[in-house]
């Protein structure tokens, strides 16, 4: 087999595990349920590609990013609160950084989507949204990093 067949080889198969998983993510059952058609007209185009179909947006995008105000960061698609303010850091990524969630905010599952490497998905415990990853290279208490998509949350302030 030649390099390029190889490496055409790989990415059809990533591609057909990623549409696997996000189908498989479909399946189950959150509190808050939409239609496709729903979610289209409910969220902007950048939210429904992460929320909806697992993509990632562009480090440095995102304004919440830089948000530093005492509040919470809420689910962009269903308004469930993921994340006090409190436990937010800065990661050096390039996208909110998350030290802890709020209980009952989020869930976990496997993701092999990127070239098989086993990476932990961070979902809306709500509408099952995609939210980003979850990594172990954070800071304590707990030495987590929950890496999340701007577009994919919004920022309440506790100002009001």
């Amino acid at each position: 087999m030649t390099k390029r067949g190889f490496l055409g080889a790989l990415l059809a198969g990533g591609a057909a595990l990623s549409s696997s998983q996000a189908g498989a993510a479909g399946e189950e059952s959150f509190p808050f349920r939409l239609s496709d058609a729903e979610w289209r007209q409910r969220l902007s185009p950048a939210a429904y590609a992460v929320l909806r179909q697992h993509e990632t947006e562009r480090a440095g995008s995102s304004p919440l990013d830089r948000e530093k105000r005492p509040g919470r960061f809420h689910c962009a698609g269903c308004d469930h609160p993921l994340f006090d303010a409190a436990s937010k850091y800065d990661s050096g990524t390039g996208w909110p950084s998350f030290w802890q969630p709020l209980p009952g905010g989020v869930g976990t599952r496997s993701d092999r989507s990127f070239f098989f490497m086993p990476r932990t998905e961070v979902h809306c415990a709500n509408c099952g949204g995609h939210l980003g990853h979850v990594f172990e290279d954070g800071p304590p208490p707990t030495g987590l990093r929950y890496c999340m998509n701007g577009v994919a949350m919004t920022f309440v302030s506790a100002a009001g």
